[in-house]
């Protein structure tokens, strides 16, 4: 690992696990093992490097809803998929994924409120390209664009919101009982 990649990847835990405002670029040093010098070589300040975060969480979250989704039927089996793997995640039984601290992105945009911040806009970018995901599948086995479109905001939803109540009040069980819905909502078929 290359020392930006050591910068970000050990910013990334701090900031997921303690939250981006509670964490000061030297925390970020001492656990990286990485000099001022070469921090501020490779970013021009914290919002920068919490950036970089933000992307490599992107990643790395894609990547592993990806391995997750390949082992599934694309469709309606490829969405259950989804929620599966949240519930591994949820209950500490995914050994590629940290410890459940809620979303990364839901975090960050909390803490960059502002609709208009570059912050803000990347976490809403990483929403947006699974909701893209969520309607990739929906159409391979629904003809109908507006229910398409209708489940896809649906269950995007539901999916949010399991990760939010597993977060607020741990409710593990949060993407389990959100399948439980979608399936409600999904044809028979």
């Amino acid at each position: 690992m290359d020392k930006r990649e050591q910068l970000v990847v050990s910013a990334f835990e701090l900031f997921y696990r303690e939250g981006v405002h509670a964490v000061g670029i030297n925390r970020v040093l001492s656990e990286s093992g990485v000099a001022k010098k070469t921090l501020y070589h490779h970013f021009a300040g914290k919002e920068e490097l919490v950036a970089a975060t933000v992307l490599y969480r992107h990643q790395y979250y894609m990547a592993w809803l990806g391995e997750h989704l390949a082992r599934a039927a694309p469709g309606r089996m490829a969405l259950q998929a989804m929620f599966s793997a949240l519930d591994a995640w949820f209950n500490l039984n995914d050994p590629a994924m940290p410890v459940f601290h809620g979303c990364y992105f839901i975090n960050v945009s909390a803490e960059f409120g502002a609709q208009g911040h570059p912050l803000h806009r990347q976490c809403a970018a990483h929403k947006t390209e699974l909701k893209a995901l969520i309607g990739q599948h929906l159409a391979l086995f629904i003809a109908d664009a507006d229910r398409v479109g209708y489940l896809q905001e649906a269950i995007a939803l539901l999916q949010e919101g399991a990760i939010v109540q597993a977060h607020v009040t741990g409710d593990s069980d949060a993407a389990a009982k959100a399948w439980q819905v979608v399936e409600q909502l999904l044809p028979e078929f």
